[in-house]
């Protein structure tokens, strides 16, 4: 990493707060109160949501995202389904994972949920990891970050860049020392400004229950959460898992919650199954070692196991791999006989005819598979991998040109769009694919660059300049921004 990347990361994060200390904003025309209290009067949720997305740029200009279609899609599919039964009224929401062995999830004002694979590691069902999501949420619902500043009589620009002054904090001092401390515990970097009261806690656990209980699942998950969350503060010694650093779990909050779960019925709840295979994916990667991997699964095949279908997928994974196909093709031979219609098995098929360069046929199981599941993200990321292997690359280029309308904010649909349009001979389609990549890792500078490397090449193109003139013109904006900002 370069020397000048955390001068670069804090010029992000004046561009980024320059997008909301507008005048207009310092003279405070803000919104009037929405939720009953104090709050909107202080910060709006428009503001909330602006400060968010700034702030998920400025993440992503440091942090590596963790690009598992299959992952992302099971986590954000899972906490849309939590917030359509919450109290959420600002559904933009903004999903982040990360390679990460701790357990944390966070969630930042705007919209933004993060979590770390780790979680999957401690979260022994679906309704347990639900638990800490729907917990999240229930954070942005009652607009705790915004109700504690209203309570401390701040001005609410100086407490949202407070809030942002921390993270590049944790970001810049030491260099890389420092970021490494930031990957290894988010929460605490940002442990000063999103650290929540005794009285938040309660409610966001009283809330999160009734998510989990409306959405259909195990509210009793929450106090198997909070279990294995001792559990695992026992192991740790005296630092606590990350996410208790932000959110402390006294005696009382635990007997709070645990009185809340008993008024609700008894009855049973099924397991999903794809909360086990998601989380064998997730110990693949956190292992970083397939061999390590392929030992862990076989163990559990051979003795306990939270579910002995997900330890065959984990198998099946770990031997890809290795690059012994003929014995993950051995492995999931079982499973899809049990379960043919499951995509998650389909895709692993496929996924195993493109390592054998079996291209022809993945192209047909992928085409036949989209006729059922033609919105699938991971399906026709999936796709788009095999026409890049099989060097069919426009219909790559075209199949993921052709969700960056359903995907704008994905930053991994951009940079492997960039790539196949490299390899498809279109180099105007690459500039454009990083400008907007670059865009939403919060990297102004080069964004600028890519736009007008790609105006160079369009220059005959009259639709094509325009757009890109905008797009220059907006990012001027935001430079003009930056300077008001420094002038205070």
């Amino acid at each position: 990493m370069s020397s000048n990347r955390p001068r670069t990361f804090l010029t992000t994060m004046a561009l980024c707060l320059a997008i909301f200390l507008t005048p207009e904003t310092r003279a405070a025309n803000i919104q009037l109160p929405s939720l009953g209290d104090t709050s909107s009067a202080v910060i709006s949720t428009q503001q909330e949501y602006e400060l968010g997305q700034a702030w998920l740029r400025a993440y992503r200009s440091r942090i590596s995202e963790y690009n598992d279609p299959l992952l992302h899609d099971y986590l954000e599919r899972l906490l849309h389904n939590l917030a359509s039964h919450s109290e959420l009224q600002d559904h933009r929401l903004s999903l982040v994972a990360i390679n990460n062995a701790s357990m944390n999830a966070f969630a930042v004002p705007g919209g933004v949920v993060g979590v770390h694979l780790g979680l999957f590691r401690y979260a022994k069902s679906e309704d347990q990891l639900a638990s800490v999501l729907a917990h999240e949420l229930a954070h942005l619902s009652q607009r705790h970050f915004a109700r504690r500043v209203a309570e401390q009589r701040k001005n609410s620009m100086v407490s949202m860049a407070g809030m942002l002054a921390s993270l590049v904090l944790a970001a810049t001092v030491g260099g890389d020392a420092g970021m490494a401390a930031m990957t290894a515990t988010q929460a605490a970097s940002l442990e000063n400004s999103l650290r929540y009261s005794r009285q938040n806690e309660q409610e966001a656990d009283r809330l999160g229950i009734e998510t989990v209980y409306a959405a259909g699942m195990d509210p009793s998950a929450v106090g198997g959460m909070f279990e294995e969350m001792l559990r695992a503060t026992r192991y740790t010694g005296n630092r606590p898992p990350e996410f208790l650093l932000t959110h402390p779990l006294t005696e009382s909050r635990v007997a709070d919650a645990n009185n809340r779960i008993a008024q609700y019925p008894k009855k049973y709840y099924p397991d999903n199954v794809e909360y086990h295979l998601m989380r064998a994916r997730s110990m693949m990667a956190m292992d970083q070692n397939p061999t390590v991997s392929l030992n862990r699964f076989q163990s559990e095949l051979d003795g306990d196991s939270l579910n002995h279908e997900a330890s065959r997928y984990g198998t099946v994974l770990a031997h890809a791999a290795l690059g012994n196909t003929g014995k993950a093709r051995e492995a999931l031979a079982p499973l899809l006989k049990a379960s043919p219609g499951k995509l998650t098995y389909r895709l692993q098929d496929i996924a195993l005819d493109r390592q054998e360069q079996k291209f022809v046929n993945a192209i047909e199981k992928s085409q036949q598979l989209l006729r059922r599941h033609a919105d699938s993200y991971p399906l026709r990321m999936s796709l788009a991998e095999t026409y890049m292997k099989a060097n069919r690359f426009t219909e790559s280029e075209q199949l993921l040109r052709s969700m960056t309308p359903e995907y704008p904010d994905n930053p991994y649909i951009w940079f492997q769009l960039a790539e196949v349009s490299g390899l498809a001979g279109n180099i105007s389609g690459v500039h454009k694919a990083r400008a907007q990549y670059y865009l939403l890792n919060g990297v102004f500078d080069k964004a600028r660059d890519q736009l007008g490397y790609a105006r160079k090449l369009l220059i005959n193109d009259f639709k094509e300049v325009a757009i890109i003139d905008q797009q220059l013109r907006d990012l001027e904006q935001l430079q003009k921004k930056m300077e008001e900002f420094r002038g205070g």
